[in-house]
């Protein structure tokens, strides 16, 4: 079995102009912080054309999925959710807005607080999350079918480590 050639990709080129403009230079963080941007917007890009095939915008997506996730009850306040997929409030009521008027969730006043709204998946939008969620991952498998098992554990730890060093942490949910 003969080994492959390495390929290369626009980073490369990138790095490669630098390097005859300027060997002076280091250039490998440009060679990784490239890499990862690149791959953000390709891979985002596959996951908009992959829920697409469902009629599904990526943020409904994340919200959908969040509120799952939440566990039996699938309810999480504004808040929560807020907190979880990342927009400001307002962005959160337009969308939980559009996700109402299809059908996929409701709003309920929490019977525990009278001065919180709960979220939460309809059996519509429940079913459909669980088949997108399904349909999500074998789109994430086919994006990450040039790795191995072993190269994307690697590649999640390194990730990771790099979301950590960046101020990325997981919430607390006994914090909030």
């Amino acid at each position: 079995m003969t080994e492959q050639q390495p390929q290369h990709d626009g980073v490369d080129r990138i790095t490669e102009q630098w390097r005859a403009v300027r060997p002076d230079l280091d250039t490998s963080p440009m060679a990784v912080i490239g890499r990862l941007s690149r791959a953000s917007r390709l891979l985002e890009r596959g996951i908009k054309e992959n829920l697409a095939v469902q009629d599904v915008e990526p943020w409904e997506f994340d919200v959908l999925a969040t509120l799952l996730r939440a566990g039996p009850s699938s309810a999480l306040t504004a808040g929560e959710l807020s907190l979880a997929v990342m927009v400001s409030s307002a962005a959160l009521t337009n969308r939980i807005d559009h996700l109402v008027k299809k059908g996929l969730v409701d709003r309920a006043v929490d019977p525990t607080h009278r001065r919180r709204v709960l979220i939460s998946l309809t059996d519509t939008g429940r079913e459909l999350t669980d088949r997108l969620v399904e349909h999500h991952l074998a789109g994430e498998e086919r994006q990450l079918a040039g790795l191995t098992p072993a190269e994307r554990d690697q590649l999640a730890v390194l990730l990771r480590r790099v979301l950590i060093t960046l101020g990325d942490h997981a919430e607390d949910p006994a914090a909030q």
